[in-house]
């Protein structure tokens, strides 16, 4: 009989934000590999309606992505019906929230309670354990995978007229503070004077209407910039492969951030602010570029631009380091070794 899994989650599919990609492309891969999986969205189902679900359903154990919008709940769920709760932390959750006064209690009965916390890399569980060190001993490290949902194309030409030798920077995020999306701004306004071939095109829900607002404001002077607004994340691989670059701009990122990971799966290079996040996953001058301040950003966005070579080979560099490392089936079979461990609590 195949284990039952309640998944909680903030945002599942169709939702094109980071905790919805990495749910669906998970639940996808334990569904194929036998696991008996329910996702509950908590954006959109009353916790009310999930409860009774819930019971219905009869899990065995209870698996919550972000443990400051869903743990709360999901630990009630699981203390309930006497289960494992897994948690699967974020970089909000770690890098801000359980350093926030008004956050952080809630973050550390969170994982205090969890039968098993995940990270996507050890520099976040060490930032985990630095506060909770009595977490270290439930704390598993399952790097993510890339796993592109559909082949389903991306007409970009009919979005943006755009000159034949262009260089397409591409920044995939949801406009929000953490993404620093203004941060390029300024060194691109110097770098299109020197290589006018330079575009810059935002991928991405606004997720802060502050941020929005003031985002578009000033690309309305920048016709070498332009907001798409979201994608569908089916229409992702198409995308990227019409675009030269891949720009990341975080402030923090939760161990390894999906729009790094899928670009380099698509062979683009990534150039990236150098926090610990983009780290694990680039290497400088090897998968892409890391910039510490936007005169760095502006220096190393020209060599990527004036260099095709250069950009085909950390290219070709990221995918193999994909293909090699982070297969899909491996993050499966992570989580998968995780349920066993903890099914035999779940059923005694």
């Amino acid at each position: 009989m195949p284990l039952r899994i309640a998944v909680v989650t903030p945002f599942a599919f169709p939702s094109v934000r980071g905790n919805a990609v990495t749910v669906e492309r998970i639940a996808g891969g334990l569904r194929q590999a036998g696991a008996d999986l329910r996702v509950w969205d908590l954006s959109i189902t009353p916790e009310a309606v999930i409860e009774r679900e819930v019971e219905a359903f009869d899990p065995r154990l209870i698996h919550a992505f972000h443990a400051y919008r869903v743990g709360p709940f999901a630990l009630r769920l699981a203390r309930r019906h006497e289960i494992p709760l897994v948690v699967t932390v974020t970089g909000t959750d770690a890098n801000h929230d359980l350093s926030d006064p008004q956050r952080a209690a809630t973050v550390r009965r969170v994982l205090e309670g969890a039968a098993t916390v995940v990270v996507f890399h050890d520099s976040l569980g060490a930032r985990i354990t630095g506060a909770l060190p009595e977490v270290a001993a439930r704390l598993v490290t399952i790097p993510q995978a890339a796993v592109f949902s559909g082949p389903h194309p991306f007409d970009l030409a009919a979005r943006w007229s755009l000159p034949a030798e262009r260089v397409l920077f591409v920044f995939p995020a949801g406009i929000r503070m953490v993404k620093q999306p203004l941060l390029p701004l300024a060194p691109f306004d110097r770098l299109v004077q020197r290589r006018p071939q330079v575009r810059l095109l935002y991928v991405g829900p606004v997720l802060d209407p502050d941020q929005g607002e003031y985002l578009l404001g000033e690309l309305a002077s920048r016709p070498w910039a332009r907001h798409v607004g979201a994608v569908p994340h089916g229409q992702m691989r198409s995308l990227l492969a019409q675009s030269d670059v891949v720009l990341n701009c975080s402030i923090s990122e939760g161990g390894m951030p999906n729009s790094v990971l899928e670009a380099l799966a698509a062979g683009r290079p990534v150039l990236a602010s150098d926090i610990d996040g983009n780290r694990s996953l680039v290497e400088d001058g090897v998968t892409g570029f890391l910039f510490r301040d936007t005169i760095e950003l502006e220096a190393k966005a020209e060599q990527l631009v004036a260099d095709r070579a250069l950009r085909e080979r950390l290219g070709l560099a990221g995918r193999d380091l994909v293909e090699r490392r982070y297969p899909p089936h491996r993050e499966v079979e992570s989580y998968l070794g995780v349920y066993a461990r903890l099914a035999p609590v779940a059923s005694a």
